[in-house]
């Protein structure tokens, strides 16, 4: 029966994406596609490199004919020709908002089993085909309660793996204002399957008085290490009212058990920073670097009351020596409709040269539009090619 789904839901796949290609050129190649229809839409991309060269992606479903907020569905794709095309490997249920790494040879799925779920990892030594089923705080449950995140990547520093994640347990019971920052970690040669092997540390909640009074709550963080070692935790920030987008630098302990944040240093001019965003630090370049949904000067006039968060049509490249200013180096997305075209959410690797992206998409299929610019009805990959030597034109 399971062989039987598999290939339905490949075969409808297939016929899906080749179609949409027959009607409309949607930028970069598209590994997934659901008609908007459906009223299920493709959210959180994850995107990794095996050992072997092979990529393999994820993404998971949202949206009123989605499993969400039961136990939601994410699928795994993989390319074995550096993503010129894809294949279904699995489906997976009670996985959401959810992060694929590599940790010594195997794969990994950590993070929620639902909207506000329990945390949970799952492991794959076969390139993800086939997974570990989470049963007890000793198999794969690390976290009861209700959590949120974006798909962030779990990081390797000081001989520890470190995932950003949010408490969803208060003050109050908004999105947003739920909201506190926290970080996981554990030790590189633990058996990461085991609850034990992970700490938490004490989240920073909401206060209604960050930002000057401006602020809706904060999320989706970045683990990154600045150049004088220090760990930070720099999050998505949510307005209220001022255009100005910004993030978050939250301290992190060198334990890894206690947070520090500073409201009147900690919040950063960044455009793009009420989107998610993934930040990487390059070792031959010596910056920072990430790809935002920056908001041009042409846009917000047709739109100058719509809060930032809700601009997704543009992609920028940026990078930065200190993770405090940031340069806009290029464009890599555009679309000239804002309400109903979108590049969100990516996630990315260095490869070489180039830099590797997954996009959630909200594109014009060939019939009709996505929803909105926010429920995507596509999951996409694109290249940025010797992105060190892109000169910038902005």
């Amino acid at each position: 029966m399971k062989n039987m789904q598999r290939k339905a839901i490949l075969f409808a796949c297939f016929l899906a994406s080749w179609s949409v290609i027959l009607a409309q050129t949607v930028p970069g190649t598209i590994v997934c596609y659901e008609p908007s229809s459906s009223q299920k839409y493709i959210g959180s991309p994850s995107l990794v490199t095996l050992p072997n060269g092979d990529y393999v992606a994820s993404h998971d479903f949202f949206g009123p004919k989605s499993s969400e907020w039961q136990q939601a569905a994410t699928r795994i794709y993989s390319s074995t020709n550096k993503g010129k095309t894809w294949r279904y490997l699995a489906e997976i249920n009670g996985a959401f908002w959810s992060s694929l790494f590599v940790h010594r040879g195997a794969l990994y799925l950590l993070g929620p089993d639902r909207h506000h779920g329990t945390v949970l990892i799952r492991k794959s030594t076969d390139g993800g085909a086939t997974w570990t089923k989470p049963t007890n705080k000793e198999n794969g449950v690390l976290l009861t309660g209700e959590f949120h995140c974006a798909p962030m990547p779990v990081i390797e520093y000081n001989r520890r793996l470190w995932r950003p994640m949010e408490t969803a347990h208060g003050p109050i019971l908004q999105w947003g204002k739920r909201y506190g920052a926290m970080v996981m970690s554990a030790p590189v040669d633990a058996d990461l399957m085991d609850s034990k092997s992970w700490q938490t540390s004490t989240p920073i909640l909401y206060d209604s008085t960050f930002n000057n009074g401006d602020f809706a709550g904060w999320l989706e963080g970045n683990f990154v290490v600045d150049k004088d070692q220090k760990m930070w935790d720099m999050l998505r920030v949510a307005n209220k009212k001022s255009p100005e987008e910004k993030v978050a630098m939250v301290s992190i302990a060198p334990d890894g058990k206690t947070l520090d944040f500073d409201s009147k240093t900690g919040f950063i001019p960044f455009d793009g920073g009420s989107k998610k965003f993934v930040i990487k630090y390059d070792t031959l370049s010596k910056k920072y670097w990430t790809l935002a949904n920056v908001i041009p000067d042409k846009y917000r006039k047709q739109f100058p009351d719509r809060n930032p968060s809700g601009f997704r049509n543009v992609l920028m490249l940026k990078s930065s020596l200190d993770l405090k200013k940031w340069d806009d180096v290029k464009i890599i997305l555009e679309h000239e409709d804002v309400l109903n075209h979108g590049f969100q959410y990516v996630d990315w690797s260095f490869e070489g040269n180039d830099i590797i992206v997954l996009s959630r998409t909200a594109y014009f299929d060939g019939t009709s539009n996505a929803k909105n610019n926010h429920d995507a009805n596509y999951l996409t990959f694109h290249r940025i090619e010797d992105f060190r030597k892109i000169k910038s034109k902005i």
